[in-house]
């Protein structure tokens, strides 16, 4: 029996959205985009679905549910934390 987060199935269908507006740009398959920083301007990172099932990963999309309701006029999904932390958590999960 696996955990469920609310809104999971939200950020499955923005994914799916997003995944298709992106399929002619520089995403790699198995792979989609995020927009990362608290300021105004964010950067762009692409990651590696499999981040989706780490419990860490998923913190960071609760919050950006909870302030942005994973809603980016670029598509993808906007996640409201330092560049520098996500870099590091990131890094963590890559293997």
């Amino acid at each position: 029996m696996g955990i469920r987060l609310p809104g999971i199935n939200h950020v499955k269908q923005i994914l799916r959205r997003s995944l298709s507006k992106e399929m002619n740009g520089n995403v790699p398959k198995g792979h989609f985009t995020v927009y990362v920083g608290e300021s105004q301007f964010k950067k762009r990172y692409v990651v590696p679905l499999s981040y989706l099932n780490h419990p860490s990963f998923q913190h960071l999309l609760c919050q950006a549910e909870e302030e942005f309701g994973f809603d980016h006029p670029m598509g993808g999904l906007t996640i409201p934390c330092n560049e520098d932390a996500f870099v590091d958590l990131t890094s963590c999960l890559s293997p």
